[in-house]
């Protein structure tokens, strides 16, 4: 019997998923990973991008997570992020809306700064994904 993980995929206001999977592959602030079974324990810093995995029976899940983090601890990965929508409820307008909205944005000063930022690399991340499904 192939091993496999236990997801835990949590928002700040619901329990998103709580199922068994085989593998999977998700966007950090500095890249990509791939986590399949017998990974040793990390933690990371999610960035924002696609979520993947399969489940036992071998379908694959897509989702666009928000940042946040991660964490493998034996055969639980455990994901806490700001949002998790699946791929197929992304809407490629509204994206390209919210990525129109932050490059027109003026900013002040450093918090500004970095949130107009933060705000783009989001909506890139989302415009990208919407555009794949």
């Amino acid at each position: 019997m192939a091993q496999d993980f236990r997801l835990l995929l949590v928002t700040p206001e619901t329990t998103l998923l709580d199922q068994p999977v085989q593998s999977l592959r998700c966007t950090l602030f500095d890249g990509q990973i791939g986590i399949l079974p017998g990974r040793m324990p990390m933690v990371g810093r999610l960035g924002y991008g696609e979520l993947s995995f399969e489940s036992i029976d071998g379908t694959e899940s897509r989702y666009f997570v928000d940042g946040g983090f991660l964490q493998v601890q034996g055969t639980v990965i455990s994901i806490l992020t700001e949002s998790a929508v699946p791929l197929s409820k992304l809407d490629a307008a509204e994206a390209e809306k919210m990525l129109d909205e932050a490059l027109n944005r003026t900013a002040v000063g450093d918090e500004q700064c970095n949130a107009r930022d933060k705000d783009q690399t989001r909506a890139r991340a989302m415009l990208a994904l919407a555009h794949q499904k």
